[in-house]
């Protein structure tokens, strides 16, 4: 675990990491000045969705269309974040209106949100006092599945086994 909270290693498709190119990521949001200037540059059409987020290693703000994957946003790398997200006006200034930990490709734990509030709060961003949509992802012990944990019901949908309370999805990283 880094100073900055744990960070969290690709764990999606191999296919889709091998597809991202070495000059690709999100857009980067290391300040008020930096999302004043990305933000100039989208249509109502673009701010009316949510956007694909990650927070690198260096615990900046990247951004990138929704439909984006999560590992060509993050360049390749690993993250401290990643999810999606979406923006409001709200008295004169940009604020995040809605923000979750949903990317299947780094499944990152729930207490990754302080990092990204710290990436919001360099971005001079309003934000959320935490996830608005939080995913609870774990690593069935048994058949090795990736779950998506609904309704505090801590059960592998794919073969039945009990899931483990603390986050698994990676042991590596």
């Amino acid at each position: 675990m880094s100073v900055r909270g744990r960070s969290y290693r690709y764990v999606g498709p191999a296919e889709l990491k091998a597809a991202v190119r070495p000059d690709s990521g999100g857009y980067r949001i290391g300040s008020a000045a930096d999302f004043g200037s990305w933000v100039a540059e989208r249509s109502a059409a673009e701010l009316a969705e949510p956007f694909t987020f990650v927070v690198g290693t260096d615990g900046v703000l990247r951004l990138a269309p929704r439909r984006s994957e999560h590992v060509a946003c993050a360049g390749g790398g690993m993250v401290l974040g990643a999810g999606e997200l979406s923006f409001v006006r709200e008295a004169r200034r940009w604020a995040v209106g809605e923000v979750g930990n949903h990317s299947t490709g780094y499944c990152p734990d729930v207490s990754s949100w302080s990092a990204v509030a710290r990436a919001l709060d360099e971005a001079g961003l309003g934000r959320p006092s935490g996830f608005t949509h939080e995913v609870v992802f774990r690593r069935c012990p048994g058949c090795q599945e990736c779950n998506i944990v609904r309704e505090d019901d801590f059960v592998c949908v794919f073969c039945g086994s009990e899931l483990p309370e603390a986050w698994n999805v990676d042991s590596v990283a």
